[in-house]
């Protein structure tokens, strides 16, 4: 029988063992099309063996990192990070009329709010086809100049939004706005400053709030609030109604970016994989005290942006003393801080298996400089998360007037952004590290930041860093300016992040491989998964456009079609 009527009769039979070498010169969509021939090719082509040498070769993979711990079959790990990955646009919404700064979804993922320069806060549904608006709350008739964060709290019943608010002789404050989900009424407004402490939930009632009170021209005290969600609007301030902590702040740093962090959440495997080759230095803890290093001289940076640390500190300190006052001043903060500071009410207890009283208040803070570059830990008690015990004007006098932070990660560099993982173990930080061996000596002129923005990781079960740090993408602002934060949005095996360019970006979690590379019209300043589906991804900027990312799976879904490729495992 000629060659060609044996062809038409069907695929050539040749030995499973040289179909797979074969195989292995064929893509992934090339392998599926050649497994829907005949019954011999499709067995062949569901062979493990040829899809592990696919995924490390298709991405890039390092041969000596192992299978996601959660993974069942190559195959399967080979579609969740070819199918899987929300990077199909399917919605572009342009109801903001400026630059939206925040996303965040409800914790059922019905619902999610957005912030925006437009000074609105805008709740969205998310139906199973298309997002649809909801609400629309514009705060300028409450002197807001913008909105900037918001969350849900643990039931969904309530929304915190947190702006910018123009106070008397055109001075800069933050407040804080609840509004009730059920009819999308105003319940509740507090005072909150310094604004980029944002604020957050401590649970279904009670949210933190802060204030900013100056000791010196470098030096201040940040104090937390507990508040309470339902009190009289009217009346400034009243839903104020415990304070939690003092921190002292030195060298013109502040507490800023504060969230919550539950360790009862803390039952999921390690799915992270210690880095390979040479490990990075453990995150240094800083003494609190303020000690300076004894060698060295004062210095100056000089790559700062001209003008930048003094003029975006400018409305912040007013005008600057001279060097010996500086000085002075610092040395009393030390001493302060020292003598003043009252040691921590217990130890850290996340890493004992944790309860669900064990909480944390994470956040971003500084020694050395206005920039963040430290993370800071608070344990939060239980019973500091009541609203039993002194309230406003009526504290107890101790010979101890600052809190003690309870363990704190030196990141050395400028953070930018930070988000939680799902289960409140990991901590993604993004930075901008400085020199090696470099340490800032005049606080309003930190060291010349990198232009590379890192993803780092933290551990905040075994407070120690989770793995190396992961170079992201680069960034374009002068170091020196007052510094922004972009958000970062983690799921179960992704991390996403916007940017300073006209891209957001997504990583995948265990691999450290960036998987998407999603294009914007502007810079990127806002990214947020849902948190019951993260094939669901949001992205917003400075374009004024909320994008709706899908991945092909759940495009496929959404049209009714049949998917294509691979047996699930």
């Amino acid at each position: 029988m000629a060659g060609g009527e044996a062809w038409a009769l069907g695929p050539l039979l040749l030995p499973d063992s040289l179909l797979v070498e074969i195989f292995l010169f064929l893509g992934p969509r090339d392998l599926l099309s050649a497994g829907a021939s005949c019954r011999q090719w499709h067995a062949v082509a569901q062979d493990q063996t040829l899809w592990r040498e696919l995924f490390y070769r298709h991405f890039h993979i390092p041969r000596d990192v192992p299978r996601h711990p959660g993974a069942t079959s190559w195959s399967g790990e080979f579609r969740r990070l070819f199918e899987g990955v929300p990077c199909v646009e399917t919605q572009a919404l342009k109801e903001h009329s400026d630059q939206v700064l925040h996303l965040s979804f409800s914790h059922s993922g019905a619902l999610f709010a957005s912030c925006s320069k437009d000074c609105t806060a805008k709740i969205w549904s998310t139906g199973p086809e298309e997002i649809s608006l909801q609400h629309s709350a514009s705060m300028k008739e409450y002197n807001w100049s913008y909105t900037q964060f918001s969350q849900f709290n643990p039931d969904d019943s309530l929304l915190l939004v947190s702006g910018v608010f123009l106070g008397p002789r055109n001075s800069f404050s933050g407040e804080i706005a609840v509004f009730s989900l059920e009819d999308f009424s105003l319940v509740s407004r507090v005072r909150n400053k310094p604004p980029d402490l944002l604020g957050c939930w401590l649970n279904e009632t009670n949210l933190l709030s802060g204030n900013l009170h100056r000791i010196g021209f470098l030096t201040s005290c940040s104090v937390l609030w507990l508040s309470n969600a339902f009190q009289d609007i009217e009346s400034e301030n009243t839903n104020v109604v415990k304070r939690l902590f003092k921190i002292q702040n030195l060298n013109a740093s502040a507490v800023r970016n504060v969230m919550l962090v539950d360790c009862s959440r803390h039952d999921s495997p390690d799915l992270l994989l210690d880095c390979k080759g040479e490990a990075s230095e453990e995150p240094r803890v800083v003494d609190l005290s303020g000690h300076s290093p004894e060698e060295g001289g004062r210095g100056r940076w000089t790559e700062v942006a001209e003008g930048g640390a003094e003029g975006g500190l400018s409305r912040f300190l007013g005008l600057c003393p001279d060097w010996a006052e500086l000085e002075t001043e610092a040395q009393v903060a030390r001493i302060l801080a020292r003598r003043k500071t009252k040691p921590p009410e217990g130890h850290l207890t996340c890493a004992e298996g944790g309860g669900e009283a064990n909480k944390y208040l994470v956040f971003t803070t500084g020694c050395l400089t206005y920039v963040p570059h430290q993370i800071g830990i608070k344990q939060i008690l239980p019973h500091q998360m009541t609203t039993a015990g002194p309230v406003l004007g009526e504290e107890q006098q101790s010979d101890h007037f600052f809190d003690s932070l309870d363990h704190v990660f030196d990141i050395h560099g400028q953070i930018i952004g930070m988000g939680l993982s799902p289960d409140h173990r990991y901590l993604y930080v993004s930075c901008r590290a400085w020199p090696a061996g470099c340490l800032p000596w005049d606080p309003l002129h930190p060291p010349p930041a990198s232009p590379k923005v890192d993803l780092r990781i933290l551990d905040l079960q075994n407070l120690k860093e989770a793995k190396r740090s992961l170079g992201a993408y680069r960034a374009s602002t002068p170091t020196g300016l007052w510094p922004t934060c972009t958000f970062l949005a983690v799921s179960r095996d992704f991390v996403a992040s916007g940017a300073e360019g006209s891209h957001s970006f997504i990583w995948d979690r265990h691999y450290d491989i960036c998987l998407a590379k999603l294009r914007h019209g502007e810079a990127v300043h806002a990214v947020a998964f849902s948190p019951t589906e993260q094939e669901l991804l949001l992205t917003a900027g400075a374009d004024g456009v909320i994008r709706v990312w899908c991945s092909p799976s759940r495009v496929r879904r959404l049209r009714a079609e049949r998917p294509l490729g691979l047996n699930r495992p």
